[in-house]
């Protein structure tokens, strides 16, 4: 990388076609990055806090509720940094940064959200042997494994795009370092790596993603198999919060990496949904659709209140 490089810096040139709604985008992104720390935080710490959540499928969504706090910090505090009137420039090491850890929190989520289904199918399609088959041993083998997914996904794809020469403008037309934005400014042939940024990424989101549908649909069967009907509603409010936050995070990355002429504008508006609302998103939709974390968020609120009020 050092000798191919002769580039210092990066200039980034924000969301397309926004030029003079800075302050207001400053105002708005602010508002939902500091909602998303919020909301995750309490949610964890619902999960920490209460005793009968310390269960796989809470300990899964701990876990989620991190790299939703982790993933927005990787673009929205320079994002906020230069739409308050700051400097946009980034280092080249910084932008490379950037994308390597955009790249190993955002496939690493990816797998979790996958383990988290095979935890819910485990759960209804095989409820006695549930203890027994997702045990804290195997657990932890899945969240390290998936880990090792993202590792070596963003360091491919992070080597593939740094390795190019960067000798011409420096000007990103994009919010942050990404392959579709960095790419262009190459001075040597770009192909190769645009190839396989696609497939790599594409062909891991649809892995993923077939294996949730794989879970989900063996889950509906056993759904369906339920005679009564309180069963059924039960099951499926298990299910439902997390098949919308994957709904969520799934859908920007087959529109954004699969598109066959990249549109700027439709990828920046997708890729904030990914970056920025989701995360906070998930937060609602956990808070909102789970009885026991409602509960515990209860208890923790009334002993806050509690303890303020001695």
């Amino acid at each position: 990388m050092r000798n191919h490089t002769l580039l210092n810096e990066f200039i980034l040139l924000g969301i397309p076609q926004t030029e003079g709604l800075e302050a207001v985008l400053f105002v708005i992104f602010s508002f939902i990055y500091l909602f998303t720390l919020l909301g995750n935080s309490l949610i964890l710490i619902a999960i920490v806090s209460s005793s009968t959540l310390h269960t796989p499928m809470y300990f899964f969504l701990g876990l989620l509720s991190i790299f939703d706090m982790l993933f927005p910090s990787v673009t929205c505090p320079k994002m906020l940094f230069y739409l308050s009137g700051q400097s946009r420039v980034i280092s080249f090491k910084g932008c490379a940064t950037q994308l390597f850890f955009y790249h190993i929190l955002g496939s690493t989520e990816g797998c979790l959200y996958s383990v988290m289904a095979y935890d819910r199918f485990v759960a209804i399609c095989h409820p006695l042997r549930y203890i027994l088959i997702m045990k804290p041993g195997v657990c932890l083998g899945l969240v390290i494994a998936a880990g090792l997914v993202g590792c070596v996904q963003a360091t491919i794809l992070t080597s593939f795009t740094f390795h190019l020469s960067y000798c011409g403008p420096n000007q990103v037309e994009y919010f942050f370092c990404d392959i579709p934005a960095v790419l262009p400014l190459a001075c040597t042939d770009s192909a190769l790596a645009q190839r396989v940024g696609s497939i790599n990424v594409g062909l891991l989101a649809l892995m993923l993603l077939f294996s949730v549908c794989v879970s989900y649909t063996r889950i509906g069967i056993a759904i369906l198999r339920i005679r009564s009907a309180e069963g059924r509603q039960k099951a499926f409010s298990t299910c439902s919060a997390h098949l919308t936050a994957i709904l969520c995070a799934y859908g920007p990355v087959i529109i954004i990496y699969l598109q066959p002429t990249p549109n700027p504008l439709l990828g920046a508006v997708v890729q904030i949904l990914n970056n920025v609302v989701s995360p906070m998103l998930n937060s609602l939709i956990y808070s909102l659709r789970n009885k026991e974390v409602k509960k515990s968020l209860k208890r923790v609120f009334q002993s806050v209140v509690l303890t303020v009020g001695e």
